[in-house]
């Protein structure tokens, strides 16, 4: 694996002139930002036609060895109103995308199927005061979307984003990007006063510890935030990162009274089945 240089603060680079497109469906890098040598993010440019709701993924990728299109889900980490697309990725060194993704430049192109699809949606929720969500690893991308849109806190009166990674560095994308809410000259009043920020690490000693099934089922993020417990009469949730992750959120979850919903069936949580995890 090629070594790649992280710096302390990481800013991405602006694209100036769009490249050539060659792909199929091609949409051309703006901006690449590494923020640990397993993490990366990157934005390229929106297609005219793509609509899609907060929350949502995508097919992205680039061309196979073979020359055919290698694909995998992601999950759209920018707003709806964005006008180009953000996403959050990890960097698996023999992963058949992510060993060639994770050293895209601005300027080159990726592969972008426009056809977003996804769970993680306000409309497959029932109306409620209170919205967590719950993710691991790059599984924050989605809620990246969600925190920056409006709508968000125009339907809830609070919204606690828990974050758990392995150490304190892999939660940087997270906590820079909620710092930045706060001063954002869209929503930053709308945020003011409703976005908890709950950043945990496992592994790595941190001013919060713990696995969110842990904090949620004893009561300590209740206790540390200084909220009421959760219920199913006020509280919904968003679930997103690895599979063993989900079903064990979701135990809790339906121990708490809250129910699986989807876009046909919205009822108190919903979890993210797509997320892309270890070995693409």
């Amino acid at each position: 694996m090629t070594e790649i240089a992280v710096t302390q603060n990481p800013a991405p680079v602006a694209a100036t002139i769009p490249a050539p497109r060659h792909l199929p469906d091609a949409q051309t890098v703006t901006a690449v930002t590494h923020w640990t040598d397993a993490l990366f993010s990157f934005r390229v440019t929106r297609p005219q036609s793509l609509r899609f709701r907060s929350g949502e993924f995508v097919m992205i990728g680039l061309m196979g060895d073979n020359g055919k299109p290698l694909l995998r889900a992601y999950s759209i980490a920018s707003p709806a109103w964005d006008d180009e697309l953000e996403f959050y990725s990890i960097k698996v060194p023999d992963g058949p995308l992510t060993s060639k993704l994770q050293h895209i430049r601005v300027g080159d192109e990726i592969i972008l199927r426009p056809k977003p699809v996804g769970t993680l949606v306000h409309d497959a929720l029932l109306p409620g005061k209170r919205l967590w969500f719950l993710a691991t690893g790059t599984g924050i991308a989605p809620f990246a979307s969600l925190m920056r849109d409006p709508e968000t806190y125009e339907k809830y009166d609070q919204v606690i984003m828990m974050h758990t990674c392995r150490t304190a560095a892999e939660l940087d994308y997270g906590r820079q990007l909620v710092e930045g809410l706060r001063s954002d000259e869209l929503i930053g009043e709308m945020v003011e006063g409703k976005l908890l920020y709950y950043p945990t690490t496992t592994r790595e000693p941190s001013a919060l510890m713990g696995r969110i099934t842990d904090n949620l089922s004893s009561g300590k993020v209740f206790a540390d935030l200084g909220i009421e417990p959760m219920t199913a009469v006020d509280d919904r949730a968003m679930v997103c990162g690895s599979l063993a992750f989900n079903k064990d959120v979701m135990a809790v979850l339906e121990g708490f009274g809250l129910r699986e919903g989807a876009n046909s069936e919205p009822r108190e949580y919903v979890v993210e089945k797509a997320f892309v995890g270890e070995g693409v």
